[in-house]
């Protein structure tokens, strides 16, 4: 068995690594740690785990020395705290912002605050099984992407890496309220978000680092909040390389994802289901990659849409565990999403 440690445990993310780990047949978890909560129930703030686990929050000197510590927590908070989380874990999978930019001056410039342990980022592996996962099977520090930028990676990189697209990116993203976190100010509550369509970052979100990074191109990214609770749907623009087509676009996208077991090419020419919705995808670890362009087109649109707790968060993680530990990579997210929804 796996032992597993859960810190952020009372967020909406660490509910969702609390769902899927009590459901994972190789896991035992030994520690749901919250700052304030310490000896509630777990089910008494994520309800859906009623008469699942009996499990209480515990505080962080309770954690112990699990297999593998997931860390749910804040950005800035985390990486002052690293050093006393590897010292606590075998491996460790973060959550949070701090180690996925490899610019400390990239970081800065989008988090509004200078790296504390610069000296750590380069020991943390990209946690997108899908581009790392030979890397992945060895690496004890492990950092998840984030919602959008999952989304973004797994529908741009294999187009930027093939040589497909050129010049700048337009990426417009929408996410549902849950992004936001559980500890969400006035600005998310129902009778302000409801019926809402709310730009909340016109230019340089944080995930537009970390599409950049891993593209090449220069990313301009602009993300709004829709009335959904869960969800995030990526529109991107890219201009077309001479003599790509359709068919070089598809031909691509089959043979980086043909036999991934979470990534889905769905570009059917009619339909209703005809290009990637978060909607259908609401409680799985599936990302949707599709695109459109017109005939004789010079530009291409991307689309892509994933639950951003489950492939944008929590699943992403428990499936970089799965591939450390030598575990199926499916293993307890086999969950399909439902429809209708």
């Amino acid at each position: 068995m796996i032992r597993a440690a859960v810190v952020g445990a009372a967020g909406y993310i660490g509910g969702e690594l609390l769902r899927l780990l009590v459901g994972h047949p190789q896991v035992e978890i030994v520690a749901a740690v919250s700052r304030t909560l310490r000896g509630r129930p777990v089910d008494s703030i994520h309800p859906n785990l009623r008469g699942r686990t009996r499990l209480t929050f515990s505080s962080y000197d309770q954690l112990g020395h699990p297999d593998v510590l997931f860390l749910a927590t804040p950005h800035r908070e985390t990486m002052q705290r690293m050093p006393a989380y590897l010292d606590s874990a075998r491996v460790v999978i973060d959550l949070s912002g701090d180690f996925r930019l490899h610019d400390t001056d990239v970081y800065e410039d989008y988090y509004g605050t200078p790296h504390e342990a610069p000296g750590l980022i380069g020991s943390f592996v990209p946690g997108i099984p899908e581009f790392h996962r030979d890397r992945l099977r060895a690496a004890d520090r492990i950092s998840v992407p984030g919602c959008m930028a999952t989304a973004g990676l797994l529908s741009l990189v294999p187009l930027a890496r093939a040589g497909l697209v050129r010049g700048d990116i337009t990426v417009d993203a929408r996410t549902g309220s849950s992004g936001s976190g559980a500890k969400a100010g006035s600005e998310n509550l129902h009778a302000e978000r409801s019926g809402a369509l709310r730009v909340f970052a016109p230019t340089r979100h944080r995930h537009e680092a970390e599409i950049a990074q891993a593209t090449g191109h220069t990313i301009h990214m602009t993300a709004t909040g829709i009335e959904a609770v869960r969800g995030v749907q990526l529109l991107s623009r890219a201009s077309l390389a001479d003599g790509v087509d359709e068919r070089a676009i598809r031909s691509t996208y089959r043979s980086w994802y043909g036999d991934e077991p979470f990534v889905r090419v769905v570009a059917a020419r009619r339909g209703m289901h005809r290009f990637p919705d978060a909607k259908i995808l609401s409680g799985s670890n599936y990302c949707d990659v599709g695109f459109a362009l017109d005939r004789g087109a010079s530009t291409v649109t991307v689309i892509a849409a994933l639950d951003n707790l489950v492939k944008g968060g929590a699943g992403n993680a428990v499936q970089c565990m799965n591939v450390r530990f030598g575990e199926p990579e499916e293993r307890g997210l086999e969950f399909t999403g439902l429809h209708p929804n």
